[in-house]
């Protein structure tokens, strides 16, 4: 479902690369009203597929299944050819996808990790396959990786090391995260709804990374009490709710030293923390480095 093949939406902006036979994409859309999309292509793929942010249900001919997602999702597909029936649930919608040539996807896994084996055996047999019935949670670790790859400082055959490692490094995450998911016991995520929420709760802490919302304001803009949204985070996206903010924070302030030449001052200022001796203080922490020797030696 990445950029490739969903062939309408009203508005689009995407970035796309290719190496190693594989391609990566990410798209962000805007759509005018809800609406039904088709998108189709003859394609033979291992699809690594993200959903970052939006709302969406959609049918997938060759899984002969359909699902209702929201965003913070990703999953790992396989067939040859897709068909795909998608209604937009919401007018924006971040998507992120890794395609993996039949091939080569069989020689990255090859005696891999159990919980592939049965998987790469339908991918071999040319059977259409999804691997995981519950859909993985795009977790801090997950979505770092994405945010590094899509300002790609590099040019030339680094760019396609740079690509390539990334893509793998996202693959053996996912698979993590799948397992963490066959563990998780959800003891207060009890409804799609809920669930919903949680990842509402999410996507609202992501647009107030410079001006962080405390717990409470977090419950009352989606509608759960503290307890709840405090257990519920934690069951869908494995960090608390401060652990999964400061690691936002602290992996764009990272970002932003890699790429710019603004002071530490500047961004502990820009990321809203207190004064730049807490923000020095906790990306130490995170990094074991300070802000100044990440951007000499990244």
């Amino acid at each position: 479902m990445s950029e490739k093949y969903v062939s309408i939406k009203d508005k689009a902006s995407t970035q796309n690369w290719e190496f190693n036979g594989i391609r990566m994409g990410y798209a962000s859309s805007t759509f005018e009203d809800f609406s039904t999309h088709k998108a189709s292509n003859d394609n033979e793929y291992v699809r690594l597929h993200f959903g970052l942010k939006g709302d969406y249900q959609f049918t997938y001919k060759q899984l002969d299944q359909s699902f209702d997602l929201a965003g913070g999702h990703h999953n790992l597909m396989y067939s040859k050819g897709i068909d795909l029936t998608i209604q937009n649930k919401t007018l924006e919608i971040e998507t992120f996808g890794v395609d993996f040539p039949k091939e080569v996807f069989i020689s990255f896994v090859s005696d891999g990790d159990p919980l592939l084996d049965q998987f790469v055996e339908q991918v071999i047999s040319g059977n259409s396959s999804i691997l995981s019935p519950a859909w993985g949670t795009i977790d801090t670790k997950i979505q770092q990786v994405i945010d590094e790859v899509l300002p790609n400082p590099y040019t030339g055959q680094l760019k396609k090391v740079f690509l390539l490692a990334k893509s793998l490094e996202l693959l053996v995450l996912c698979v993590d995260n799948y397992k963490k998911l066959n563990q998780t016991l959800y003891r207060h995520i009890k409804t799609s709804a809920d669930k919903e929420k949680i990842i509402a709760a999410r996507d609202f802490i992501n647009e107030r990374m410079t001006s962080p919302p405390n717990l409470t304001e977090v419950a009352r803009k989606v509608g759960l009490n503290e307890f709840k949204l405090k257990h519920g985070f934690k069951e869908v996206f494995h960090s608390t709710v401060f652990e999964y903010l400061t690691g936002r924070r602290l992996n764009h302030a990272k970002q932003i030293l890699l790429d710019t030449e603004k002071t530490v001052a500047e961004i502990s200022s820009e990321l809203g923390y207190s004064s730049p001796q807490h923000f020095h203080k906790q990306f130490v922490t995170k990094f074991g480095k300070t802000p100044n020797s990440i951007r000499k030696n990244p």
